[in-house]
């Protein structure tokens, strides 16, 4: 199936969030007609400015109100995701993940809205995946494509994602500036291709129509291929810091990550443990196949954490080194 050309009507799910912030304004900006929906209204207040964005507050597992939602929509992209849940059985993860996508389809089926987009996870597969996350997230991929001809999706696999506003590199320069230097790290070697969050957006951006997109999973990887270890000693370059990585052995990580289940917040957790036991590279290049190349961390982080950054001025402002 291949939407016709001019501005389409699109229904985002999970839009108030790093990646849903860009995308949505990036739909703004091309005049597509864009419906938000949120569990809370003062969380999408950053894209009330929006021209042709209309902010709905409501339940996405609510499938009546779903409905209301879906009719008349060209597409429905699904970001919705969560790297922790409150328990730690997996419920959680299966509700956000498989749950509301089965409610999504069958939704989308009722008001005949064609066009799926879905945002998963590299690394994630319904039965050999290590934790619950890229299980949830492999197995709401296995219901999309089993739904059959009445649904045109398509299914974006990244890995961890990279940009102003991130919880990635941001998380990391702060553990950096807080530690003067050390940084003790669990999952030390395990290999990474970050993303650019830019890029991630033009690949959902070139497939909203479908066409030769339709029925097709695309990994997202960036063109930088590092362990965990190598990303904290590339962030702390970027900060002019010198860095001291200490790796954390697989049983004490485990451990650790054990007593961080019950910390607010979970700051690491059980599950973000075991989806270390997986590189979170591609396989297949994603972004040639789209027909763009992916941004080098090189070329974004130092703008966003480097000495340049507004972050940078105020530590140096903090430490009463101001320029």
């Amino acid at each position: 199936m291949t939407l016709e050309n001019g501005p389409l009507s699109i229904c985002v799910l999970g839009a108030t969030g790093f990646v849903g912030t860009e995308l949505v304004t990036r739909l703004a900006s091309e005049r597509h007609r864009v419906r938000v929906i949120t569990r809370r209204a003062a969380n999408a207040r950053h894209l009330m400015v929006l021209p042709t964005v209309e902010i709905v507050v409501g339940d996405v597992h609510d499938s009546d109100f779903l409905s209301r939602q879906f009719a008349g929509m060209d597409v429905v992209i699904n970001l919705v995701g969560i790297l922790n849940e409150r328990g730690r059985d997996g419920s959680g993860f299966r509700r956000a993940h498989l749950g509301l996508t089965e409610t999504v389809i069958a939704v989308a089926r009722r008001e005949h809205v064609r066009r799926l987009l879905q945002m998963s996870a590299l690394g994630a597969d319904a039965e050999s995946a290590p934790s619950f996350y890229l299980r949830s997230k492999g197995a709401a991929e296995r219901a999309i494509r089993a739904a059959g001809a009445d649904l045109d999706y398509t299914i974006f696999k990244p890995s961890v994602i990279f940009g102003p506003g991130d919880s990635f590199i941001n998380r990391f320069a702060g553990l950096l500036r807080l530690g003067r230097g050390v940084m003790p790290l669990p999952g030390a070697g395990v290999r990474f291709a970050p993303v650019y969050v830019g890029d991630v957006v033009e690949a959902f951006r070139l497939s909203l129509r479908g066409g030769s997109t339709s029925g097709q999973t695309y990994e997202l990887c960036g063109p930088d291929v590092l362990t965990l270890e190598g990303i904290i000693r590339f962030v702390a370059a970027t900060l002019s810091m010198r860095a001291r990585v200490v790796p954390v052995p697989r049983p004490i990580a485990r451990i650790q990550a054990w007593f961080m289940d019950f910390i607010p917040g979970k700051p690491f957790s059980t599950d973000n443990w075991r989806s270390l036991e997986r590189d979170s590279v591609c396989s297949d290049n994603g972004c040639a196949r789209l027909g763009f190349r992916p941004t080098p961390m090189a070329a974004i982080v130092p703008a966003y954490i480097g000495e340049s950054s507004r972050e940078a001025r105020f530590e140096r402002f903090r430490s009463g080194r101001a320029d």
